[in-house]
């Protein structure tokens, strides 16, 4: 057999397993929000796209848009170098300054996206600090957990947002060893948050530093968007935070906020940052015009936890159950890999909404779910014509409904 034919059977199998990852064909327009245009084999037609990550709506944003294109007109398009070559540019410096001023924290540095701050930032303090134990949430991302996991540092996971087992994994490590807490405050397949005072406070009586990724709450929560940390107070609790602009801020990218020292360190010595071209000056730019807007406008997210409070309280009376009903993110349980795909279908092509099924192996076999994300884009109506939808998919399907 062929190495080829051993990739197919795999790929077989998968497909079996209703497990197959398919994209599709979107053309969004900036005045059609939150519609996009799906080019398919039968044409083209109009769907309402509920499980963006652009939570505020600002890719479209009038201020983005200008903030890009002066910029592509000002300095053209890519850097064409790593940072340490060519590839820093007043935009880069002038947000890296204004997110360490936002934060509170002594500095902050760029990534070209929100996985690569996570994997080099994780992976660099975990080698270059000696002896160091990590305690890493079970459902950490991807980006944190290779960041983890491919570095010389010992890992210790608890489990999910149990803050009673992370108490007995720190009891029982060495007090002498330097320790590091990596966390999400809010898990995106979840959509939970995470018992941020709590973790902080086992921080400070275990003398560990805090790695906090605030990618998905970052924009939403917080008197200044800044995340849950903000909204909590616990901003200047939290040793590094990680953020990043592909989702709620509209552009793409990724940064962190920490003391000088750590900044140094991962610009320095992670090869992923060091040997990177960096993100082109007209995409800082417009990460830089957003994040700006939103540290003094909170129009969109009032808009938006209206519409996720709308969208909650009809889910609850239809008795469709959620995974969570924490945050803005709202994944509704279904349980099964192909009916989960079936229906997330039947909505595409009989109701022109379109709502992303994940399946394993992003979330555990048997709880396969809709991942429903709501926007500052949708309106009271759109909400309502997608729970008929829902309602009516539900009903035809037989689903479980929440007690």
């Amino acid at each position: 057999m062929s190495v080829l034919n051993i990739l197919e059977e795999k790929l077989a199998e998968t497909k079996k397993q209703g497990r197959f990852r398919e994209f599709l064909n979107l053309e969004r327009g900036v005045q059609d929000k939150p519609w996009a245009t799906h080019h398919g084999q039968q044409g083209e037609r109009r769907l309402n796209v509920w499980c963006s990550n652009d939570y505020l709506a600002m890719s479209h944003h009038p201020k983005v848009l200008l903030a890009t294109t002066d910029a592509v007109n000002r300095v053209g398009l890519g850097t064409c170098g790593a940072r340490s070559i060519s590839g820093t540019s007043v935009y880069h410096s002038e947000l890296e300054t204004l997110l360490a001023s936002a934060y509170g924290k002594e500095s902050a540095l760029l990534f070209t996206t929100g996985f690569g701050a996570n994997d080099a930032t994780l992976s660099t303090l975990c080698d270059a600090i000696p002896d160091l134990i990590v305690f890493s949430d079970e459902l950490n991302h991807a980006s944190m957990i290779y960041g983890i996991r491919y570095s010389k540092a010992e890992k210790k996971i608890f489990r999910h947002n149990d803050v009673a087992h992370l108490a007995e994994l720190l009891q029982a490590a060495d007090p002498a060893r330097p320790k590091l807490i990596a966390f999400e405050s809010l898990y995106s397949m979840d959509g939970d948050f995470a018992p941020l005072a709590q973790i902080v406070a086992l921080a400070e009586q275990y003398q560990a530093l805090t790695y906090l990724d605030e990618i998905h709450s970052a924009g939403v929560y917080g008197e200044r968007g800044l995340g849950y940390a903000e909204q909590l107070g616990l901003l200047d609790k939290i040793t590094i935070i990680q953020g990043g602009f592909g989702k709620s801020y509209g552009a793409a990218g990724g940064y962190i906020a920490a003391p000088r020292s750590v900044v140094e360190a991962v610009r320095s010595w992670a090869p992923a940052f060091v040997f990177s071209t960096s993100s082109p000056a007209p995409v800082v730019a417009a990460a830089l015009a957003s994040f700006k807007y939103n540290l003094e406008h909170d129009t969109q997210r009032k808009h938006l936890l209206a519409i996720v409070d709308h969208l909650k309280t009809g889910l609850r009376a239809a008795g469709i159950p959620l995974v969570s009903a924490d945050s803005h993110i709202l994944p509704l349980r279904v349980g099964d890999p192909h009916r989960n795909k079936h229906i997330s279908q039947v909505l595409l092509d009989e109701h022109d909404i379109y709502v992303q099924p994940v399946n394993a192996p992003t979330v555990p076999a048997g709880s396969e779910r809709l991942r429903v994300t709501p926007t500052s884009a949708h309106s009271h109506a759109d909400v309502e014509t997608f729970l008929a939808a829902l309602g009516r998919v539900w009903a035809a399907n037989d689903l479980r409904r929440a007690g």
